[in-house]
């Protein structure tokens, strides 16, 4: 931080806690438990600002996670400027992806693009079938949970449960405004 920067009350975030994801597993099984089911599917959303992120960090994480035939890697653009390198792994590999989601997060960090890192995402099915995720906000460093329904709407009520169940077992966003909408993001479909 600067000199005026601290001045003008300007402040340097912290750098994301990513050794957290490690903690999704335990708040898998908490969640499996009240008949949510993780699907395998892990997405990591960054802002590529004008093409900074070079294709060779992009590269070198799929080469980090895509040693295994049955792992499946996918990198999209959104409508939003918001570019999303999605890991599929067998349903219920819970730690396998979190794994692979810490490998991309890290990569993207020690190439010195950390500050464009949006959130991670972790995508289960509700016990009605429908999609939802925990989702990792870098710079706060805490989770919340997504519950998408028909028609651009959230399922709050669904939202604030799994609150209550992982709320023990990985750090939760307190401010309800800082949960966003992730509309279209990857296996959020409704």
């Amino acid at each position: 931080m600067g000199f005026l920067d601290a001045i003008l009350g300007r402040s340097k975030p912290p750098p994301a806690d990513l050794d957290v994801l490690f903690a999704v597993p335990q708040a898998a099984l908490s969640l499996e438990v009240a008949g949510f089911t993780a699907t395998g599917l892990g997405s990591v959303c960054f802002r590529d600002a004008e093409g900074q992120v070079d294709d060779a960090v992009i590269t070198d994480a799929q080469k980090l996670i895509g040693t295994d035939a049955s792992v499946k890697i996918e990198v999209t653009d959104d409508a939003h400027g918001f570019r999303w390198l999605t890991v599929t792994r067998a349903a219920g590999d819970v730690t396998g992806l979190v794994t692979d989601l810490h490998a991309v997060n890290s990569s993207l960090v020690d190439a010195a693009f950390g500050g464009g890192l949006l959130c991670s995402t972790v995508v289960f099915t509700t016990p009605a079938g429908g999609p939802c995720a925990l989702v990792y906000l870098f710079k706060q460093g805490t989770f919340y949970p997504f519950v998408p329904t028909a028609g651009r709407h959230r399922d709050n009520p669904l939202e604030l449960q799994m609150r209550g169940l992982v709320d023990g077992d990985v750090p939760v966003e307190s401010k309800l405004d800082r949960w966003l909408a992730l509309w279209g993001a990857p296996g959020l479909d409704v």
